[in-house]
């Protein structure tokens, strides 16, 4: 089986990435991660990677002029990987229309929330200010607009009573672990299909229940 060569790119813990090195290290995974790479040296996930025996790249970008020299820099080590998809997992920086077009369709990123709802910042003190019952995750094909781009992968995490901010931060990045290694399973196995700006599964499945917060 042909596997997928995948780059992910980070700046931080790398909690999702390590979500992706478990699901990649099974033979029947459709993918591979290829490199890691991080715009800082000091970034945790660098040591995920080095223990899954995956190579890493660090390309600070404070020492590029502006945005286009350090993403030349960047695309130089994931051409040298022969990277053929990128997933985004904590990477802390606005890439440049041209990089995100030549990735079109190629590269996904996970959000903490139900997107639309909620993209940017802040996004579980947002959501417990709004008063939601559920907020959640997403992974999504990267659009030049921040946190846009169309769906693949949803999951819904209720909104507790007694909730602040790491409480819930928790509960969505337990759901983020099971969806982003799903979103790229689906990506590798070629079973999306993009029409306009919505995503079609191929053998997708959906849950035919009602989610109710609070119970009645």
């Amino acid at each position: 089986m042909k596997r997928l060569r995948v780059a992910v790119l980070i700046s931080g813990r790398g909690s999702n990435l390590r979500a992706l090195l478990e699901a990649a290290a099974s033979p029947a995974y459709p993918a591979e991660i290829t490199l890691v790479l991080s715009n800082r040296r000091g970034a945790g996930g660098l040591a995920h990677a080095r223990r899954a025996d995956v190579p890493t790249a660090v390309v600070d970008h404070t020492a590029f002029a502006d945005r286009a020299a350090f993403e030349r820099a960047m695309e130089a080590e994931i051409a040298a990987a022969g990277v053929e998809a990128i997933c985004l997992a904590g990477f802390m920086r606005r890439l440049t229309a041209g990089f995100v077009e030549r990735w079109r369709d190629r590269m996904i990123n996970i959000h903490p929330s139900l997107l639309p709802a909620f993209a940017g910042l802040d996004t579980h003190r947002r959501a417990l200010e709004a008063g939601v019952r559920f907020t959640g995750c997403s992974v999504h094909f990267v659009r030049t607009e921040v946190d846009s781009g169309p769906i693949i992968v949803q999951a819904t995490v209720p909104v507790l009573p007694g909730d602040d901010e790491e409480r819930l931060a928790a509960r969505v990045l337990t759901a983020e672990h099971r969806c982003y290694p799903l979103a790229l399973r689906l990506l590798a196995e070629g079973r999306l299909t993009i029409v306009g700006e919505r995503v079609e599964i191929s053998d997708g499945r959906a849950p035919d229940t009602v989610a109710i917060n609070p119970m009645p």
